[in-house]
């Protein structure tokens, strides 16, 4: 098939996800960051690069049900690792500790006002989620709202808020952010097959923009 996204595999693909970010920091609008394990660094390099983010509004691709003091919370994550570290206009955060559909109900609302998301950055489950959008789930086909209540299927199983499929496709770019070896067989699906609601990843695309995946050699020893 025709490829709709960029593929770029890199020694350091976290350091090519800060220049991106950065530069999208620095033309500003509004921005969206996800959580997990591998973008912390990124997010600490990005704030390195560009430490002036007073043109940004920043914004979440999904939040896990929980106080925002938890360490499972993708607030947390980012505050300590990104907006800590710079000067932001406004950070937009999901209020998972008020429960998947009354945080869900409130993001829908205070997103009304945004045409459409500027830069979105991405990671990838080894089954193919994006955000909190796992394959095969209700979730994917809502398409009048713009953040949903959503039930985990991997650890850590907390319910989750989650941006919807529209919100993320109406980017002007979006970037995934995918290293390891457990990442490759989701990242052959994604990037490289038919899109797919058994692999969520695969139908996250810019409809009126750009989507690159960005990938260390382990993630992208199948594509």
């Amino acid at each position: 098939m025709a490829r709709n996204i960029d593929i770029v595999c890199v020694d350091d693909p976290a350091g090519v996800a800060a220049e991106r970010l950065a530069a999208a920091a620095r033309a500003g609008g509004h921005v969206v960051v996800t959580g997990g394990s591998s973008v912390a660094k990124t997010y600490e390099r990005a704030a390195a690069l560009q430490p002036d983010w007073s043109a940004v509004d920043l914004w979440f691709t999904d939040e896990r049900c929980v106080p925002v003091d938890d360490e499972r919370s993708n607030f947390r994550l980012v505050k300590e690792s990104l907006i800590d570290r710079v000067e932001l206009r406004a950070a937009h955060r999901m209020r998972g500790e008020l429960g998947k559909e009354e945080g869900a109900t409130l993001y829908d609302q205070e997103l009304a006002a945004v045409e459409h998301f500027d830069f979105v950055l991405l990671g990838m489950g080894p089954d193919g989620h994006v955000a909190s959008l796992y394959p095969s789930q209700p979730t994917l086909d809502v398409t009048e709202r713009r953040a949903v209540g959503a039930e985990a299927h991997l650890e850590p199983y907390v319910d989750r808020i989650s941006l919807t499929l529209p919100m993320l496709r109406g980017a002007r770019e979006i970037v995934f952010l995918v290293t390891g070896e457990n990442k490759a067989d989701a990242a052959q699906r994604a990037f490289d097959g038919e899109p797919s609601r058994e692999t969520p990843a695969s139908l996250v695309r810019a409809i009126g923009g750009t989507t690159t995946a960005v990938l260390d050699a382990a993630a992208a020893a199948k594509v």
